[in-house]
């Protein structure tokens, strides 16, 4: 355990962002999986609506320091490329 006066504040600075990151990290898990469960669906109309949240959470994730930037850029390039490849609905 830390004995010196810093190194217990930075003990519990590490703490504090543990928890801001697996907040932030939770709620993006959660996001992905409700588009994916979309995309799987075949729901084109959700997962487009659903897109601009889910990017927002990992831009926010990513500018927070829980996921690193080339992560996130690889979860918006694969979720997109999803979106995009889901038949459109026909017109009744």
């Amino acid at each position: 355990m830390a004995r010196h006066k810093s190194a217990i504040r930075q003990h519990r600075r590490s703490l504090r962002r543990k928890s801001v990151n697996a907040q932030t990290k939770s709620a993006l898990r959660t996001k992905m999986r409700k588009i994916r469960e979309a995309i799987k669906n075949n729901d084109r109309e959700g997962s487009v609506q659903m897109l601009p949240g889910v990017f927002r959470a990992i831009d926010t994730s990513v500018k927070k320091g829980a996921i690193k930037k080339n992560t996130g850029s690889r979860y918006k390039s694969r979720l997109s490329r999803q979106v995009a490849l889901l038949n459109p609905t026909p017109a009744k």
